[in-house]
């Protein structure tokens, strides 16, 4: 009689502790549920000339927060000092050692790069690990394809996963050429990634048709909304852009502690005062968006690019928030938005920790008051907690008085609103 084996069964809770523990046995389980085992990756990342171990550990924290939106756990960490990551397998020989061990005594389940790895190197590493690894573009591409919802948005990612998967179709037939004993084996495979090339290019020739007939229609819808001033919340991802469009807006639009919760263009009619604008909630950056996501969101982020004012939504109680504004702006100069009129917002000033007293100021800990110069000439910022709701009442005044001299500006002869 067959032995009883519970893995054909379900699957067993994965209890994981400290950092680095191995996966428990079946023996060692309890609990008997059916419930998806997140997998278990170690993160990859290569610290360049002229970039601090400091500023590479951020990144790798910002990847651990990807991965943690994909359903996935981190187990272990691996920074590499090189001047410029490897052609062949990305970190040196030394560093694919260490990272083998790692991975047989954490019991890890992929492997993560926080960069986006060529074919060869992808090709190179899955030989070098024998392990599935996924580079920084196929972990946002993934996120993407979670969360779009509308048939826009799952057009445009899958446009982009197409776009990505393309040059990298060989290492999928990798597995005929380990075949023995059949005379002409290469041949098929070959002639199999030909037909799936022709067939996949067919396919993004076919999304792009799509894409640009849905272009046609938001261009309708964009024309029809020419009467009222445009205004685009614009930021990096996870910021509260979706929060404070509630707030200003009065909506319920999906805001959630993840990245890339917003996927589709929320446009959304406000009045401040009796003042009447169009609001419109976009798609978050990151750093190193890939390419080509810009591109086939450039429906989307034409309401970036056409919009009157632009507000600039910033966490400034991220460590490294200058860089995301940095981002934001190399994003923005890519769609050619960089010159438009911008409202810096500094959210989330309630998570700045306090800092300690000087000896004059007594025993009592005081929350700090950041000053930051708005980034631009004829630039606004403010300071605000949209969870908290701090400030917002000030935000109102500076959007009329922003939205105010566009109008005023537009339409000379109809500024009784003043």
């Amino acid at each position: 009689m067959a032995s009883w084996n519970p893995n054909k069964q379900g699957k067993f809770r994965n209890s994981i502790g400290e950092e680095g523990s191995k996966r428990s046995t079946p023996q060692e389980r309890n609990t008997f549920v059916n419930e998806v085992i997140p997998e278990r990756a170690i993160l990859v990342s290569v610290c360049p000339s002229g970039q601090t171990v400091e500023r590479t550990e951020d990144y790798l924290d910002e990847l651990e927060f990807l991965l943690r939106t994909a359903g996935g756990v981190t187990v272990k960490k691996v920074i590499q000092r090189l001047e410029r990551p490897d052609t062949r397998t990305y970190v040196g020989s030394g560093k694919l050692e260490e990272i083998k061990e790692y991975k047989q005594a954490l019991d890890a389940d992929i492997i993560v790069v926080d960069d986006e790895l060529s074919p060869a190197q992808l090709r190179n590493l899955e030989k070098e690990l024998d392990t599935r690894i996924l580079d920084r573009t196929t972990l946002i591409l993934d996120i993407f394809a979670r969360h779009a919802r509308t048939a826009t948005a799952r057009t445009q990612v899958e446009l982009a996963q197409l776009q990505y998967m393309l040059p990298r179709l060989t290492r999928m037939w990798t597995h005929l050429e380990r075949q023995r004993g059949g005379i002409g084996m290469r041949g098929p495979g070959e002639t199999q990634i030909e037909t799936d090339r022709r067939l996949i290019k067919e396919k993004i020739s076919l999304l792009k048709q799509q894409l640009q007939k849905i272009d046609v229609q938001k261009n309708l819808q964009r024309k029809n909304r020419e009467s009222l001033v445009r205004v685009a919340l614009v930021g990096y991802t996870n910021v509260g852009k979706s929060t404070i469009l509630n707030l200003l807006a009065k909506s319920d639009v999906l805001a959630e502690n993840k990245l890339f919760a917003t996927l589709d263009t929320t446009v959304r009619k406000v009045v401040v005062g009796n003042l009447p604008f169009l609001l419109s909630d976009t798609v978050g950056f990151i750093r190193k968006l890939p390419t080509q996501l810009v591109e086939s969101f450039k429906s989307t982020l034409d309401e970036v690019s056409e919009a009157d004012l632009l507000i600039h939504v910033v966490d400034i109680s991220h460590p490294d928030h200058q860089s995301q504004i940095d981002a934001v702006e190399k994003t923005l100069a890519d769609i050619g938005a960089a010159d438009k009129p911008t409202i810096m917002v500094y959210n989330k000033i309630d998570n700045i920790p306090p800092v300690p007293p000087s000896e004059e100021e007594g025993d009592a800990e005081t929350a700090p008051s950041p000053v930051a110069s708005p980034r631009g000439s004829g630039s606004e910022s403010i300071f605000i907690s949209a969870a908290k709701k701090t400030n917002i009442d000030a935000l109102r005044d500076l959007l009329y008085e922003q939205v105010a001299r566009i109008h005023a500006v537009r339409y000379p002869y109809n500024n009784f609103l003043y």
